[in-house]
């Protein structure tokens, strides 16, 4: 029997429930037939560790394996690879990052699938919460986990309201979302169903959009807080993006150096 390998990437409902999505090749050989499911995990990208858990193949629209208490330092996103070697013993690993990031707050320290990040990040129910929780669940999404949405359906999307409370609500809740570095304004465009893309494309009908690029920073020594001070830093903007004067006059005032083309400054504040 030749050795089945899958690499795949944890979602949040999959935490929470203690399962791991099986590789369909196994299926058929394992059925319903207990089985265990071997970690091999480094806590913190560290520490070695080993744990065994006693599980069964079951079907949840896709076939999964249950049972499984995940280590509390994994996050959405992290990926796994799951291995079957024609026996009833499977075994996932975790492949620590070389440097641990920080990705808009939440510390990871494992290889994981920016895409994945994007659509899990938990914005939080507040009126800022619910613009970023729009981009980043219902806009496009790329390879690095950045996200572009069309502002005409931020409104519709982030559900604050309409009329003039509404659009207060959303204008105010955009100004910090930029002011913080989590969402640019671009020029991109749409097709004829409204499915965004950035740059803009030949023959799109031109439109005005929010442009979502994570801050991946390196986690402090000692410090694993999801709520946190930023220093203020040089961030790159999406391609053909251009700094504001404001922000351009900010780091004028924070540093001797040129904010070169391309890029723009986020000044000090507060995340989490």
């Amino acid at each position: 029997m030749r050795t089945v390998s899958r690499r795949l990437a944890l979602w949040r409902a999959d935490l929470s429930a203690g399962v791991c999505a099986a590789p369909e090749e196994c299926v058929a050989s394992l059925g319903e037939s207990a089985v265990t499911v071997v970690l091999e995990h480094r806590e913190r990208g560290l520490t070695s560790v080993r744990h065994e858990f006693p599980s069964v193949l079951r079907q949840d629209v896709e076939w999964q394996f249950d049972g499984i208490t995940w280590p509390s330092d994994l996050r959405p996103g992290v990926h796994v690879t799951v291995t079957w070697s024609g026996k009833d013993q499977v075994v996932v690993r975790t492949v620590p990052l070389d440097e641990p990031v920080r990705v808009d707050g939440l510390d990871y320290f494992h290889e994981y699938d920016p895409k994945v990040v994007t659509r899990e990040y938990d914005a939080g129910t507040s009126n800022r919460g619910k613009v970023l929780h729009a981009v980043r669940r219902q806009g496009r999404i790329f390879d690095d986990g950045s996200a572009a949405l069309a502002s005409s359906a931020v409104a519709r999307l982030a559900g604050l309201g309409r009329g003039q409370r509404g659009a207060f609500l959303l204008d105010n809740a955009l100004d910090q979302l930029i002011r913080e570095g989590y969402l640019t304004r671009v020029t991109g465009s749409v097709d004829s169903s409204g499915y965004p893309s950035y740059p803009a494309m030949a023959g799109q009908k031109e439109a005005e959009m929010l442009f979502y690029a994570p801050l991946v920073e390196p986690v402090p020594v000692g410090d694993d807080r999801a709520e946190h001070w930023v220093n203020g830093f040089v961030r790159k903007l999406p391609p053909g993006a251009h700094a504001s004067e404001r922000q351009v006059t900010l780091h004028e005032e924070s540093s001797a150096d040129t904010l070169e083309p391309g890029y723009t400054y986020v000044k000090r504040h507060h995340r989490g």
